[in-house]
């Protein structure tokens, strides 16, 4: 893996009714993300955030369509990020904001390893919620409950041909990690689509280490590594409080590290991105913290 990391802040709440999720990147930064990755002995590059307009100066017929075409515009962006940053050798870290942002960050890596070598990627993708609905099943709209069924070509096309026209994962290179809050037609997807998905009842019966080394294996065995997509959710709001949607019953704070500690062993890591951090509903700052602490993980800090 290379040692150059790139980080992409993405302040963005446009995907979701709850405010705050804007503000993420910059409480991680402040929680000394750029010193911890640089002790590890990364190169590091940080360009700033993408510019996302606030939703008071944004004129009405955006908010009627749940923001639609600006998110669609912000996910280009997003994808020309993360391309390049790996055309510069660079593993893009992209933070933000809510989970929309993985519509461009995933585009972004898919096109180029098809580029590269006529690959697709593998997807890790830790989550409370399924992130599964379309704009027909959602009950709400809002599409930070989408962006895996647009990464898979499922849904509103100015979602699913961002960077490129058609699915960036295939269903055999996804797995879903920690689910436990889904609607039940989004329930119908999930089970239809052919993904793989750990639900927090398998992960309390089999544990984290044998659900952990099998997904790896999964989603790296056939393509050019392994894209995590991090939502603060997935964990118990125990231990992360500081997020948009929380849902007891989640991964504990040995659980999370350990996944991202094997996948870090594995050597397949290829980007990431850490999402819906809400410094709005925080406490002490600790859910800021806890996610550069498994950001570090993720880049191979050990414990010895």
């Amino acid at each position: 893996m290379t040692k150059k990391v790139e980080i992409i802040g993405v302040p963005l709440d446009l995907g979701a009714n709850l405010r705050g999720a804007n503000m993420g990147p910059a409480a991680i930064r402040i929680a000394e993300l750029h010193q911890r990755i640089k002790s590890l002995g990364y190169q590091l590059i940080d360009h700033g955030d993408l510019f996302v307009p606030v939703r008071e100066s944004i004129p009405q017929f955006h908010y009627d369509e749940k923001y639609l075409s600006i998110i669609k515009n912000l996910s280009i962006e997003i994808a020309d990020r993360t391309y390049k940053a790996l055309e510069n050798d660079r593993l893009p870290i992209t933070i933000g904001g809510d989970h929309s942002l993985a519509i461009g960050s995933i585009s972004g890596v898919s096109h180029f390893y098809k580029e590269k070598n006529q690959e697709d990627i593998g997807v890790i993708w830790f989550d409370a919620h399924a992130d599964m609905n379309t704009h027909e099943s959602s009950e709400s709209g809002n599409i930070h409950g989408m962006p895996l069924a647009a990464l898979l070509g499922l849904g509103s096309e100015q979602l699913t041909d961002v960077s490129y026209i058609g699915p960036k994962v295939k269903p055999e290179n996804v797995v879903l990690v920690g689910i436990r809050d889904i609607d039940s037609e989004e329930q119908r997807i999930c089970k239809s689509s052919g993904i793989r998905y750990y639900t927090m009842r398998e992960i309390d019966e089999r544990g984290m280490l044998a659900v952990a080394t099998e997904a790896i294996s999964k989603v790296s065995s056939n393509s050019s590594g392994i894209h995590v997509s991090f939502d603060l959710d997935g964990i118990d709001p125990l231990f992360a409080p500081g997020v948009s949607t929380p849902v007891n019953g989640g991964l504990n704070y040995r659980e999370a590290h350990l996944a991202l500690e094997l996948i870090a062993e594995s050597k397949q890591l290829i980007s990431m991105d850490f999402v819906e951090l809400n410094p709005v509903n925080d406490m002490n700052h600790r859910s800021a913290e806890l996610t550069v602490e498994l950001i570090l993980s993720l880049l191979g800090k050990t414990i010895i």
